[in-house]
């Protein structure tokens, strides 16, 4: 055969050219006569040949940069028009807030939630525009088109930013092709993203009976095992992931918050160990460090600490076991500082929760009662949140808040949820539509309530503060100027405002407190007295309130005053029993669960697996 470019002569079953590499092509017509071939292939010159690539490699590099140039251009009016969008916006939002129809912090507020929701909807197709091709290649099932068609509504609801009707689609897609491995993949990940983990395990065993071996089904499966208490499968999934997947970092860090769940520190730190050889994650850091500090190993725990806090410096219980730490090698001021950042990142909450059902119960101010209709998501979002599961308990509000959006109740407790979410803007939204219902005294200043505590975690204190004097405005009963005055306390504490004015607040809280909130004004007057430095009476008034409701962030302000007072060992006692206290967030188990919910980093662990193998 003969190269149709340079005329060289070449086996019958080669591809390409050997001496210009071009690619071979059978041509039809008159053979000509080997001696006139060999004439051909004496009088052809290589150099003529390069000549000619150079030229052709020349022109298309011309037509490369002219497309570069075009795209230039197009990308310079796209700037322009972003840049006359951007004043457009600008100029609206300045008339608006010159004429006092929006709020500076509102706006904000209202800007970064929506910014957030678009990246997420964005995040979340791309997501499944990865899945999508790799779905439809798998269907084995009937009706392929009605398939197609739910495909598509799923898509369009992650644009349209409804994760439900999302799920809801991608469910029906299922029941016509329950062999595709990939869906139910996809589905179980979705659900447990949303915060779904139990009916994400659905989906995760029928992947595992599919593919057994398969890796995100294994972890996902070890880990939602272990959080419901099937200890035993939960270790059997993830052994066998860790065996499969030497490499990865999941295997080795579920593994390990099992172990520290139940106890085995020692063979936790060996998993801990070697995830964090993989990645450092501030998570793997936290739970090797205390790993290591249950095992006596002191130095080698602060140094692991150290290094989970300067990852993610909002690391709060991070800070805290760092201080015990300290503690235990007797190092009180640092142990103080890392006490007072824990503190910073998770300022004290008032026990709303206890307020809301204390207010429930009361026969002079019961909640008013909730429809038939909605009574049944009511309990399901009250059982969520008592197993500090925000997320659920948001949905299950969100979809009874569609048949009752007015209910003061209801909306109480969708605060609640918000709160825990970190929602603040739609906690303040709520509060006014609950005082647009007029739902009684205690109702409203509990609302008040909690839109002083998200200001307050948001670090507005001054706006706290300013919230506070509205809800005096607006009641008279001594349980509602109770919390009025015991959050302004608070706010002008935490802000090391007017300590003198805080102090003068707190103690008239604690005159006019009933019983049941009495723990309360004590723990603000402990905690005003600690930020004026007199520790003795800070002590008294953080003991009181703990004999009247242990918390853990009494105790550990307690605990904290006590150590600034030079009591150390009780103060170490009482902080190592704040610590069992701690909330849901602190525990290994929630480590885990948050580490397995960046659905990014298991993506590009998955990622880079691959490439390996290939």
């Amino acid at each position: 055969m003969y190269c149709q470019a340079c005329r060289a002569k070449n086996p019958d079953d080669e591809e390409y050219c050997r001496r210009c590499h071009q690619k071979l092509m059978i041509l039809s017509g008159p053979l000509a006569s080997e001696e006139g071939l060999e004439d051909l292939e004496e009088d052809f010159s290589f150099d003529e040949h390069l000549l000619e690539r150079i030229s052709i490699l020349e022109e298309a590099l011309k037509r490369t940069t002219e497309t570069v140039q075009q795209l230039l251009n197009v990308v310079s009016k796209q700037q322009e028009s972003l840049a006359l969008t951007e004043a457009g916006v600008a100029t609206a939002r300045e008339l608006l807030e010159r004429h006092e129809v929006v709020e500076e912090e509102a706006w904000e507020a209202t800007w970064r939630r929506h910014r957030s929701i678009r990246l997420l909807a964005i995040e979340k197709r791309d997501h499944f525009q990865h899945y999508r091709a790799r779905i439809r290649s798998l269907h084995r099932g009937g009706e392929p088109e009605r398939f197609d068609d739910l495909l598509d509504l799923t898509e369009q609801a992650f644009a349209a930013m409804d994760l439900e009707r999302a799920i809801d689609a991608l469910e029906l897609a299922f029941e016509l092709d329950p062999s595709n491995h990939e869906m139910a993949h996809f589905l179980g990940e979705t659900l447990f993203n949303a915060g779904r983990a139990a009916e994400g395990l659905t989906y995760f065993e029928q992947l595992l009976a599919l593919e057994p071996d398969h890796y995100e089904g294994l972890v996902y499966a070890g880990v939602i095992q272990h959080e419901e208490g099937d200890r035993e499968v939960a270790d059997r999934h993830l052994r066998r992931a860790e065996e499969l997947y030497p490499d990865a970092f999941l295997p080795h860090f579920s593994l390990g918050a099992v172990c520290a769940a139940r106890g085995d520190a020692r063979e936790a730190a060996q998993h801990l160990r070697r995830a964090v050889a993989i990645d450092a994650a501030p998570q793997a850091l936290f739970l090797l460090g205390r790993s290591y500090q249950e095992l006596g190993e002191v130095g080698r725990a602060i140094r692991e600490l150290e290094a989970a806090v300067e990852k993610s410096p909002d690391l709060e219980e991070g800070f805290y076991q760092l201080g015990l730490a300290y503690l235990d090698r007797r190092w009180n001021r640092k142990a103080l500082e890392a006490f007072r950042q824990a503190h910073e990142l998770n300022p004290q909450k008032f026990h709303y929760r206890e307020l809301v059902r204390y207010l429930a119960d009361s026969g002079d101010s019961p909640l008013p009662k909730v429809p038939e209709t909605i009574a049944g998501a009511l309990a399901r979002g009250e059982e969520a949140l008592a197993h500090d599961e925000p997320e659920e308990a948001y949905r299950q509000f969100r979809e009874a808040l569609r048949a009752a959006p007015d209910h003061p109740t209801l909306l109480t407790y969708y605060a609640l949820t918000c709160l825990a979410l970190d929602r603040t803007q739609e906690i303040e939204e709520t509060v006014k539509r609950i005082a647009a219902a007029e739902p009684g005294e205690m109702l409203l200043a509990t609302a008040y309530a909690i839109w002083i505590e998200a200001l307050r975690s948001a670090g507005r204190f001054e706006e706290g503060h300013q919230v506070g004097h509205q809800l005096l405005d607006i009641v008279d009963g001594n349980v509602s100027r109770t919390i009025a005055y015991y959050e302004m306390a608070w706010s002008l504490a935490e802000m090391d405002g007017d300590l003198d004015e805080a102090l003068g607040l707190a103690r008239r809280a604690l005159e006019i407190s009933p019983e049941e909130l009495r723990q309360f004004p004590l723990a603000a007057l402990g905690w005003v007295h600690y930020k004026r430095q007199e520790f003795p009476q800070a002590v008294d008034y953080l003991d009181r309130a703990n004999r009247l409701g242990t918390s853990s962030s009494t105790l550990t302000q307690l605990g904290m005053a006590l150590l600034a007072s030079g009591e150390e060992e009780e103060a170490r006692s009482v902080l190592d029993r704040a610590r069992t206290l701690r909330a849901h967030g602190s525990g290994v188990e929630f480590k885990m669960m948050e580490c397995l919910r960046d659905s990014r980093r298991m993506y590009d662990r998955l990622t880079e697996q691959s490439d390996r193998r290939a």
